[in-house]
């Protein structure tokens, strides 16, 4: 006798919780704007695209191509500047948005899961002691992991804990007490 599945809505068959993923670990964070990101960039893109494509038959039909050269230039350079310009500041002001960060306990890592040029999503890898505050707070920029600027939201980690780990608040009362404790000494 076989038994239909149909009208059954099957969610998972895997035994893992869903919010571990079995290469990078735990998953600890989740941006809310991941999705606003991801479609401004596709936005931009696609009308820089579509300029491209556009302008040479908007110059003929306008009779523009007939001007001289030099006010083609200048009409050609004013256009691609705002069609190239655009996607690529909006590429590096959002390059660091981490849209899911992952925890391994295990070895003390993290994978941040960003976008990349072409709208991929790229995974980062660094250890905990790769973490770097900045000096001065800066603009889309929370921590740098090895070289690379990273931007998170610390509110939006469900786990407090996970948050002060990862910028290393954990540890750093431990040594500055430490500190504190062999410059009395010393005295």
């Amino acid at each position: 006798q076989v038994t239909s599945f149909q009208g059954v809505a099957v969610r998972s068959l895997s035994t893992s919780s869903p919010h571990e993923h079995p290469e990078h670990g735990r998953l600890v964070y989740k941006g809310n704007l991941a999705k606003t990101v991801l479609g401004v960039r596709f936005f931009s893109y696609s009308t820089s695209v579509f300029n491209l494509f556009m302008m040479p038959y908007i110059m003929l039909k306008s009779g523009i191509g007939v001007e001289s050269l030099l006010f083609q230039a200048a009409f050609y350079g004013v256009i691609g500047f705002f069609t190239f310009v655009t996607p690529v500041t909006l590429h590096v002001l959002t390059k660091g948005y981490v849209i899911r960060l992952y925890y391994k306990d295990e070895m003390d890592t993290y994978t941040a899961i960003t976008y990349n040029a072409i709208l991929a999503e790229k995974a980062t890898v660094f250890h905990q002691k790769d973490v770097k505050i900045p000096d001065i707070t800066k603009m889309f920029t929370t921590f740098y992991a090895k070289t690379k600027s990273m931007l998170v939201n610390p509110t939006l980690f469900p786990n407090p804990q996970d948050y002060n780990h990862l910028m290393g608040y954990d540890k750093s009362s431990l040594f500055k007490l430490e500190e504190v404790k062999e410059a009395d000494e010393r005295k």
